[in-house]
């Protein structure tokens, strides 16, 4: 424990101590409450734009950090869990979406 010369907890000590305490006395339903009021409480407080910045800067984290072989496996793990809750009207109907969506953009081309 690092404390100074008055023998006082440092600002990161304190916060350690108080998030361990917070962790043990707390289980997964405390987290998604908190978790759930504070994500309503900033859609509140910001407009689409600010998701929109969060979001692309994210991405532009995300694409720096990772290659492509990491975004190969996360589109194979989507395409999985997809297909697992999904059923063969499911696909039909965003095949005819995405074909009427295509129509449309090659009717303005």
């Amino acid at each position: 424990m690092s404390k100074d010369n008055n023998k006082k907890m440092t600002l990161e000590e304190a916060g350690r101590k108080g998030g361990e305490a917070t962790s043990k006395n707390h289980d997964k339903e405390f987290y998604q409450e908190i978790g759930r009021k504070g994500g309503e409480a900033t859609s509140e407080n910001h407009d689409k734009e600010f998701y929109q910045e969060i979001g692309q800067k994210g991405g532009e984290a995300t694409s720096e950090n990772h290659d492509k072989e990491f975004y190969q496996e996360i589109g194979q793990k989507g395409g999985e869990a997809t297909s697992e809750n999904h059923d063969k009207e499911f696909y039909q109907e965003i095949g005819e979406k995405g074909g009427e969506s295509r129509r449309k953009q090659n009717d303005n081309d």
